[in-house]
C-alpha cells in the first residue's frame, strides 16, 4: 500500500476522472447509441440464417414440371407426364396443380382479378423427391421423348442464388457488429483521453506521492467501463424493445417483416453490454497508458 495524502487510494484516484461532464455523457451515449445499432445488426444476422435455412428446406427435395402445349394436347401430355413420374425413381409424390393455386401464384403479379380461365396457361405438375433424390437428367431425357411439351425445373437457378444472398446478409450483419465495436472503441478512446488531458495537472500530482501510471490508469479503465456497460445496456433494452415492435413474420409480408429474433435467441443481446463493457476497458486501458507516458 502506498502513502497517499487525499485519503484512501481508490478514492483519490477514482476523483480523478470527473463524474459528469462532457466526457461521461458523450461514453454512455455512444454505448447507448452504438448498443442500439448492434442489436438490430444481431438481428439481422440471425433473421439471415433463418431465411437462408427456410429457403433451402422449401425448395429442396421439390420440382416442377411446366406443360405447354396445344390445347388438344394438353391432357394426354399430362397423363404421360404422371405415367413417367410414377415410375421414376426417388419421386415420393407428385400432382397436377389445380387453377385455384395457379391463380394464388400470379395474384402478387397480375392481382386477384387475372381470368385465368380464358388464358391458355401452361399445367403444372408440383413433385415431391424422397432422401436419395431424383436423376434430373434422365428424367428430362424422358420427359422430351414421351411428352415433348413438358419441362422439368428442379429449382436449383433459384435455391443457389437465394441462399447466397441469405448468406451475404448474414455476413452483412456481422461485419456490421466489428464496425460497431469499432466506432465504439474509437469514441471512448476520444473521451477517455480528454479526461486524461484535462486532469494533467492532478496526475503529476498523483506521480510526485508514489503513484503509478498503471494504478492511475485503472481508475479511468474504471470508470469508462462503469460507463460503457450502463449506456450499452440502456441502448439493447432499448433495441430489443424496437425490434418487438416490429411487424411478426408473414409469408406475404416476406423476408422484412421476419425481422428479429425467436425463442432462445433473445437471449444474445443480452451479451452486449458486456461486450461492450470489455471493448470500453480496452480502448480506454490503451488510450490511458499511451497518454500518461506523454504527460511529465
Amino acid at each position: 500500500m502506498r502513502f497517499n495524502p487525499f485519503g484512501s487510494e481508490l478514492s483519490t484516484v477514482d476523483r480523478v476522472v470527473p463524474p459528469t461532464g462532457f466526457t461521461a455523457n458523450l461514453t454512455v451515449l455512444t454505448s447507448a447509441a452504438m448498443a442500439f445499432l448492434a442489436v438490430f445488426a444481431l438481428a439481422l444476422s440471425m433473421a439471415s440464417g433463418r431465411l437462408a435455412d427456410r429457403w433451402s428446406e422449401a425448395l429442396a427435395r421439390s420440382a416442377t414440371i411446366r406443360i405447354s402445349a396445344p390445347a388438344d394436347q394438353m391432357e394426354t401430355q399430362l397423363r404421360a407426364v404422371l405415367d413417367a413420374l410414377a415410375t421414376t425413381p426417388g419421386v415420393a409424390s407428385y400432382r397436377p396443380m389445380e387453377e385455384d393455386e395457379m391463380r394464388n401464384l400470379l395474384d402478387p403479379w397480375f392481382g386477384p382479378d387475372l381470368p385465368v380461365d380464358t388464358l391458355p396457361l401452361p399445367k403444372l405438375v408440383e413433385l415431391t423427391e424422397t432422401d436419395q433424390g431424383i436423376d434430373a437428367e434422365g428424367l428430362r431425357l424422358r420427359l422430351a421423348a414421351e411428352a415433348p411439351g413438358a419441362v422439368l425445373d428442379d429449382h436449383t437457378r433459384w435455391r443457389k442464388p437465394l441462399i447466397a444472398a441469405a448468406s451475404r446478409l448474414r455476413l452483412l450483419g456481422w461485419l456490421s457488429l466489428v464496425l460497431i465495436g469499432g466506432a465504439m472503441a474509437g469514441m471512448i478512446t476520444l473521451a477517455a483521453q480528454a479526461a486524461l488531458a484535462a486532469n494533467g495537472q492532478v496526475i503529476r500530482t498523483l506521480r510526485l506521492v508514489g503513484a503509478q501510471d498503471a494504478f492511475i490508469a485503472g481508475a479511468f479503465v474504471r470508470r469508462f467501463t462503469k460507463r460503457g456497460l450502463a449506456g450499452a445496456g440502456i441502448g439493447t433494452a432499448l433495441g430489443m424493445a424496437a425490434v418487438a415492435a416490429l411487424p411478426a413474420a408473414d409469408a406475404a409480408g416476406g423476408f422484412l417483416t421476419g425481422l428479429g429474433f425467436t425463442g432462445w435467441g433473445w437471449l444474445w443481446p443480452l451479451a452486449l453490454p458486456m461486450l461492450a463493457a470489455v471493448v470500453a476497458y480496452g480502448a480506454t486501458r490503451a488510450a490511458a497508458l499511451r497518454m500518461l507516458r506523454g504527460i511529465r
